[in-house]
């Protein structure tokens, strides 16, 4: 143990000597510490913030949509089914032990249409829906209100709109009240607006805008029978799971249910898909992603660790006459390798842990420039296997790239180490 710490005391003193080559030679390794740092703190701290906001607005839900072979054969999923699941999920003793069942259930039927105002002519985007539907969004309501169960039985013309698709229309959101002309397959009829919703201000991933884009409003779908005879078969729902339920369970008792009212057992008539799965399936394309380019910034560390190799290989050089001298004395072959395997350890771990402050201090200015100019609350995704690693693979870089010229110092020849000037 005395002679390691010695040979540390006479590492440093060979780094304090040269302090500028010993900078130079750090610097490599300190790039590539910080690249890999802030890349791969910004990326996991994205993906926390991506995945808060798509839990919050889609978490529990499951789509659930009818096969190509469910459509040849007529089947499609009707406003009966969605009672169905409602009522007999909830009674399922296998689904779980705990708060099973389904929440809420929204049909996925859709149409285009247009419609004329004062300010001009909008497309416009009719989702036929149900009185659940606030359920599966984030939005809330900022004026009025949304539209009863009451509204759908009676296949009412109400609508609701956004605040902002309300000002493109009309100017302003204070618009409760007032009608839209909807013209859709040929059929014009006026919607009365009894709602304005508005999305929350942090949004960030899951609300996007741009020029040109329709007017989206929601609509009783029992009022789009005068667009579409088909309104009360749809290709495919939204069921809202309870957020403690095990969403796979429920997609399986989904089907069941499903496939028992259509007879259609073994046929595959119906498909489903949960936010979980787009959350794994987000997760591992940003995991990916921060990967390689993680990986193309620790290329610096492998330039970084060529050039102590480099320096380390010139310090045995200029100190050829020191190894003679100290073989001459009597000093052991490992004594001189680990006293240059010493210092190239010390120079790439003292490069690692400036390379790692530096990361965090990056990875916190990415996140505040993300969040002030893009509207993002990021903050960096910090691990304690992060800066393990970071620090372990510093210390590897040091020691793989010391071998050599430790080696090679280790192996000279005392007299003819002496000969050289």
């Amino acid at each position: 143990m005395s002679n390691l710490l010695e040979y540390v005391k006479m590492a440093i003193h060979n780094i304090m000597a040269n302090k500028g080559r010993s900078f130079l030679t750090m610097l490599g390794i300190i790039i590539g510490i910080a690249s890999v740092i802030m890349i791969m703190s910004v990326g996991q701290g994205t993906t926390n913030q991506m995945n808060a906001e798509i839990d919050t607005a889609g978490a529990g839900q499951i789509q659930v949509m009818c096969s190509n072979d469910a459509m040849n054969a007529g089947e499609y999923i009707t406003p009966e089914d969605m009672e169905a699941l409602k009522e007999q999920i909830p009674g399922v003793e296998a689904l779980t032990q705990q708060v099973p069942g389904v929440e809420a259930v929204a049909p996925g039927s859709g149409y285009t249409g247009a419609t004329s105002t004062g300010k001009g002519e909008f497309s416009l985007s009719l989702t036929g829906t149900t009185q659940d539907q606030p359920m599966f969004s984030t939005s809330q309501i900022k004026r009025g209100h949304y539209f009863t169960a009451a509204d759908v039985e009676e296949a009412r013309k109400v609508c609701v709109i956004s605040d902002q698709d309300a000002k493109r229309l009309f100017g302003s959101d204070d618009v409760v009240g007032m009608d839209i002309d909807v013209e859709c397959n040929n059929v014009s009829k006026s919607y009365t607006i009894v709602g304005v919703t508005q999305q929350p201000e942090n949004g960030t991933f899951v609300t996007y805008t741009y020029e040109g884009m329709p007017v989206y409003i929601d609509v009783p779908y029992t009022s789009l029978q005068e667009f579409d005879d088909s309104y009360d078969e749809f290709y495919y729902v939204v069921v809202l799971a309870d957020r403690e339920a095990d969403a796979s369970a429920v997609s399986d008792q989904v089907v069941k249910v499903l496939d028992a009212r259509h007879q259609s057992a073994g046929e595959d008539y119906f498909q489903v898909q949960s936010f979980q799965d787009i959350m794994e399936l987000l997760n591992t394309m940003m995991g990916a992603v921060t990967g390689f380019i993680s990986f193309v910034a620790g290329i610096s560390l492998l330039v970084g660790g060529i050039g102590v190799m480099n320096i380390m290989l010139v310090s045995v050089t200029e100190r050829t006459r020191e190894i003679g001298i100290r073989k001459s004395l009597g000093a052991k072959t490992s004594s001189i390798m680990a006293q240059f395997l010493a210092e190239s350890a010390i120079l790439t771990v003292l490069g690692g842990f400036i390379g790692i402050i530096l990361g965090f201090l990056g990875a916190y200015g990415i996140c505040g420039i993300l969040s002030s100019t893009q509207g993002m609350e990021i903050s960096p995704g910090f691990t304690i296997p992060m800066v393990l690693g970071a620090t372990l693979f510093s210390c590897a870089v040091g020691i793989f790239f010391g071998i050599y010229p430790a080696r090679k110092a280790a192996r000279l020849s005392p007299i003819e180490a002496l000969r050289r000037n």
